[in-house]
């Protein structure tokens, strides 16, 4: 049993890594990409972009949900949602899960910070204006900020699920990360590359975290817990 379990352990993490190499290198090539002008990435951007974008004259009702959806994106959000956990992770001295994820939450909007000041891209511009934002475009805070949110809870509550209840919260993270990637298009605030550049940076970024601080399974920062049933 315990061998049986090394070996799940193992490959986990292999798998974890794999995801790491693959998201930092979707970040490196669309970074690339913006950085040199490469044309069928711009031209894909602009279409999209266009194509998605809610308009300069939508409602403000239309505007309004938009910012509501767009909001588990932002950093304010991220600390309201981890700050609870951090504590309850404290009390249970649990030190290696809470130190990943205070890392990963606050680290994660200065290094997207720093990237966007490497690669030195504007929001897309509209007739009327579009977003009127001063900050740079690639990749996006929001979709770096889901991204590593949704990838720390999902870490943290996977011992404790079934089969069934991973699956369930898997499909729930991605809907969420996607909807509001999505929101970003929609109020003209970026373009498609830098929305799967964050996620990109998020997921990489916090998985590259959670393997450093043993966070998953077999290692000594994971969240131990009792699974109710099977769950392979």
């Amino acid at each position: 049993m315990d061998v049986l379990r090394g070996n799940r352990a193992l490959s986990t993490r292999t798998r974890a890594l794999t995801a790491v190499v693959v998201a930092l290198a979707v970040l490196a090539v669309l970074g690339a990409g913006v950085l040199v002008g490469f044309g069928p990435q711009a031209r894909l951007d602009d279409a999209v972009s266009s194509a998605l974008y809610a308009g300069d004259d939508r409602s403000a009702v239309l505007d309004t949900l938009l910012e509501v959806l767009t909001a588990p994106g932002a950093a304010a959000f991220r600390v309201l949602v981890c700050l609870p956990v951090v504590v309850w992770l404290a009390v249970r001295r649990a030190w290696w899960s809470a130190g990943w994820v205070v890392i990963a939450v606050v680290t994660i909007s200065p290094l997207t910070v720093l990237l966007k000041e490497v690669v030195g891209r504007v929001r897309p511009a509209f007739e009327n204006g579009g977003a009127t934002y001063e900050s740079l475009s690639y990749p996006s805070g929001h979709a770096s900020g889901i991204a590593t949110l949704v990838t720390v809870v999902l870490i943290l509550v996977w011992p404790r699920l079934t089969a069934v209840r991973r699956r369930g919260a898997l499909v729930a993270g991605i809907a969420l990360v996607v909807l509001v990637g999505l929101t970003r298009i929609w109020l003209g605030a970026h373009f498609l590359s830098d929305v799967v550049g964050g996620w990109a940076l998020g997921v990489g970024w916090t998985m590259a975290l959670a393997l450093a601080f043993g966070a998953l399974p077999g290692g000594r920062g994971v969240l131990r817990g009792t699974v109710t049933g099977p769950a392979t």
